[in-house]
């Protein structure tokens, strides 16, 4: 924890989103937690996710194979190659904002990654081949 001078102003913190770029080698039914089996067509993935003030941490734990399964992606990150991704630093949260963007531009993964906000998700099909991204 860094020690500031009583009484200095100081700037907030910068917020992290970032946009994960993963690779599934092959169709795939997967089981995302409480949701249960879902099916996954082999291709591109885009995921929008909230880093907060470490957001290379949370990629780094992504892209592990093994891990304690907590949020949606950590089930289709076992399964995937992470082949890239984006972050994106603010003084206000992006990361609806961007999944926005991402479902007017590639197929929606409905209800994946996205509980905690009003987003229909946070998981994107972008096709079969990297060309398409």
């Amino acid at each position: 924890m860094l020690d500031r001078p009583a009484g200095k102003v100081t700037e907030p913190a910068l917020r992290s989103t970032y946009v994960l770029l993963l690779y599934l080698p092959c169709g795939s039914r997967i089981r995302v937690g409480r949701r249960g089996f879902m099916m996954f067509e082999e291709g591109i993935y885009l995921y929008v996710g909230s880093g907060g003030l470490s957001p290379l941490r949370r990629i780094a734990r992504h892209i592990r194979k093994r891990k304690r399964k907590f949020w949606h992606i950590d089930f289709l990150t076992v399964r995937s190659t992470v082949i890239g991704a984006f972050v994106l630093e603010s003084n206000i949260s992006l990361e609806c904002t961007i999944a926005g963007a991402l479902g007017r531009a590639f197929k929606t993964v409905s209800g994946f990654g996205a509980s905690d906000c009003k987003c229909d998700s946070h998981l994107f099909f972008a096709g079969p081949n990297a060309k398409e991204v």
